[in-house]
């Protein structure tokens, strides 16, 4: 971003950027209740006129939606509908991390400032309504207006305005020029194109109305809907975009409350996908079971935990506020954590230590962590937490009280918090008040200073290392945890536009060195992408790839 974009603005920007982790709310009609979908099992497999083959192929997932509306959500779930249904300027081809175009000819930057979109001619959403540069404008600019709490409109924060110069063209006007992240971002949560006759300009527009109204323009749309329960794709045969046709003409999706029905349904040949989450005891028992395939895939998930600068022991508005102590806490937390006993005690070798805040694999990623936190090897040490603490002046054990969600991170995160809370009071430095709350509520009460430290899992949004710094680190940053380094801040700014990338990457460093100091979160597993499918499914390792974007027209029966 330009050096004159003050960091109000940055907040507004970056943060955006990083509204991670991905939540959308939804409705549902009585008539689309009454339609939902009767579950397909193996079903014969001829062909359709537009190529789709005419067998069905049902989902499960334990991931819950929050809200259709991509103005509303940022989490996994809602996420991975939105892949299904809307159109993106720019998306990630099967099997690669790098976006082209989608319903997009072409996008290039015309200016410094300046990154000019040409739409395909003769575009249109499933109701029929066309598909312009009007509503391309009207997506962005709504994103912009609602900004809501639990959208991805911070992923925006270098977008100054759009415009529709005619109706095949779009005009972005950055705040800071070469941003090497803008066509990445046009794929992200923050990049559906929505119908303007359809969604409200200022307000979150409902699900049912979103289904009723047919407003999607993806490679499915959605015939049944209940909220949670269920959903019926049917491939859309005007699809226009990247991904070409779908090649199953009928996708249903089946929402779990519990892993252990979803394990016992797709080993049974019941669904012919689990996708996220089941239990890495799960999986490891699966892999055993001939009538299903365990298909592994690049990962870019991350584990952490969020301190609350506010509310955290000795937070800058408890009665004890002291940023010396805080700070010697988070230490402590950081001394403390066993990485090596989670990732193979709770997660069979699913999940990886993590020591970096951007995950190994991508440019940038350092192991900062594992030099200045426990025994300066990896290894966790009680005698340097203690040392931290009684240097800041901080006496008798310190009560922490952590949060943690339910089944949204998989069935095993009650085994993983049980296991940190040990390792912290092991210790004799803590006394652990360990809670858990259901994603949805859990989404709103973070948000609300409600919870002095808490589990988040973080999904990226584009495979890049800075969305794993501008979400967290920006002054008014997606985990409203009131973390604020202007240095971090000045820097994930200069990053963003720089494109020597040597050098680029130095400050990708320099960044993740300046946060390792402050510790505003502790990132502490790596996990890879993991769907369990039926032994006659094709095409999952088509999708399973470094996009983490799971779209389901990559895959067919037979």
């Amino acid at each position: 971003m330009p050096s004159s974009l003050n960091r109000a603005s940055l907040a507004r920007t970056r943060l955006a950027r990083t509204q991670l982790a991905r939540t959308r709310l939804i409705g549902v009609t009585a008539a689309l209740a009454a339609s939902a979908f009767v579950l397909a099992g193996c079903s014969g497999g001829s062909t359709t006129t537009s190529g789709a083959t005419a067998s069905a192929i049902t989902i499960g997932t334990t991931d819950k939606i929050t809200t259709l509306d991509p103005a509303g959500s940022y989490d996994n779930g809602s996420f991975a509908v939105m892949n299904q249904v809307f159109p993106f300027l720019m998306n990630s081809p099967y099997g690669s991390p790098d976006v082209k175009p989608d319903i997009a000819e072409s996008a290039t930057f015309t200016s410094p400032t300046e990154y000019t979109v040409k739409l395909k001619t003769g575009l249109k959403f499933a109701n029929g309504d066309d598909l312009t540069s009007s509503d391309v404008k009207f997506s962005f600019d709504r994103q912009l207006a609602i900004a809501d709490a639990n959208g991805p409109s911070s992923l925006l924060g270098n977008l100054e305005s759009t415009a529709a110069p005619d109706a095949t063209t779009v005009v972005f006007t950055l705040k800071q020029p070469n941003d090497q992240t803008f066509a990445q971002v046009l794929s992200s949560p923050a990049g559906p194109i929505v119908d303007e006759q359809v969604f409200s300009p200022t307000a979150l527009t409902n699900d049912q109305d979103i289904v009723k109204g047919n407003a999607f323009a993806g490679q499915y749309v959605i015939s049944s809907y209940d909220f949670n329960n269920t959903i019926q794709y049917k491939a859309n045969p005007n699809y226009q975009g990247l991904l070409g046709a779908a090649k199953t003409a009928t996708v249903n999706v089946k929402y779990y409350a519990e892993s252990a029905n979803l394990k016992l349904d797709v080993q049974q040949n019941n669904i012919d996908v689990a996708f996220r989450s089941l239990s890495a005891t799960d999986i490891d028992d699966l892999k055993k079971n001939t009538k299903v395939k365990v298909v592994d895939g690049p990962g870019g998930e991350i584990r952490y935990i969020v301190f609350n600068f506010n509310t955290q022991p000795f937070g800058s508005t408890t009665a004890e506020a002291d940023p010396a102590k805080a700070l010697a806490v988070r230490q402590a937390v950081a001394d403390l954590i066993d990485r090596d006993a989670i990732a193979t005690q709770v997660y069979k070798g699913t999940y990886t230590p993590l020591y970096s805040y951007v995950p190994a694999g991508l440019t940038g990623a350092t192991d900062v962590l594992k030099g200045l936190y426990g025994d300066g090897s990896g290894k966790p040490s009680a005698d340097k937490a203690k040392s931290t603490l009684a240097a800041a002046g901080v006496t008798g054990k310190v009560t922490l009280n952590l949060q943690y969600a339910t089944e949204h991170y998989g069935p095993s995160s009650g085994d993983e918090y049980a296991l940190i809370k040990d390792q912290l009071e092991s210790s004799g430095l803590f006394t652990v008040n360990l809670q858990s709350t259901d994603y949805v509520q859990y989404s709103k009460d973070r948000v609300k200073d409600l919870y002095p430290a808490y589990q988040l899992g973080w999904f990226p949004d584009y495979s890049d290392a800075d969305n794993y710094l501008t979400p967290f680190f920006s002054k008014d940053n997606f985990l409203a945890n009131h973390y604020d380094n202007t240095a971090v801040q000045d820097e994930i700014i200069q990053q963003v536009g720089e494109t020597d990338q040597a050098k680029r990457t130095s400050e990708i460093e320099d960044i993740q060195a300046k946060v390792a100091a402050d510790l505003s979160t502790i990132p502490f597993l790596q996990g890879s992408q993991v769907a369990v499918v039926g032994s006659t499914v094709n095409g999952t390792s088509d999708t399973l790839d470094a996009s983490f974007k799971f779209r389901y027209g990559a895959l067919s029966k037979g």
